[in-house]
């Protein structure tokens, strides 16, 4: 039962400092059939609805190449979210966490990520599936899966080094 200040029982705040430095950059807007946290999933499905990622004009050139990719990791700002959480019982069930140990979409830096797969391309819209936002998102980033990279990066040293820092 979530108390007063929207807290759920075990959950715990702190004073937040709203400090800010990293001078981010909204390259579009993501449009989803989502308008509330209640109604949107916890994880996107490469099987759920059709979605659309809108990029800026701006970055149109940014785009090109990217239908060699049928898996994206598309980054985005949770820009509805809680920033001041440091625990959380995201099923209100009792069972409490810290933040970091969750995929909740309130944590300090409300940075979405999810892997979508790629349906079609309209100049500057991507249609994907595998979304988990809610429309209107502000887009930060938009990068091909890693694992599609066949081969992988060549490795370097630091892939061996086992020593402790």
């Amino acid at each position: 039962m979530a108390q007063d200040d929207g807290l759920r029982d075990g959950e715990r705040a702190i004073k937040w400092c709203g400090a800010s430095d990293a001078r981010l950059v909204y390259i579009g807007r993501i449009r989803t059939p989502w308008t509330s946290r209640k109604d949107c999933p916890r994880q996107g499905r490469h099987d759920g609805p059709l979605c659309r990622i809108e990029i800026d004009e701006a970055w149109a050139d940014a785009l090109e190449g990217i239908d060699a990719y049928e898996r994206l990791e598309v980054l985005y700002w949770l820009d509805h979210s809680r920033r001041d959480l440091v625990l959380q019982s995201p099923r209100d069930d009792g069972a409490t966490r810290g933040t970091f140990a969750l995929r909740s979409p309130m944590r300090p830096n409300p940075i979405g990520t999810s892997i979508v797969r790629l349906v079609e391309i309209e100049k500057t819209t991507l249609i994907v599936r595998g979304l988990d936002c809610l429309d209107g998102t502000p887009l930060l980033d938009i990068k091909p899966d890693r694992t599609l990279f066949i081969p992988p990066a060549p490795p370097t040293r630091g892939d061996y080094e086992i020593e402790n820092p």
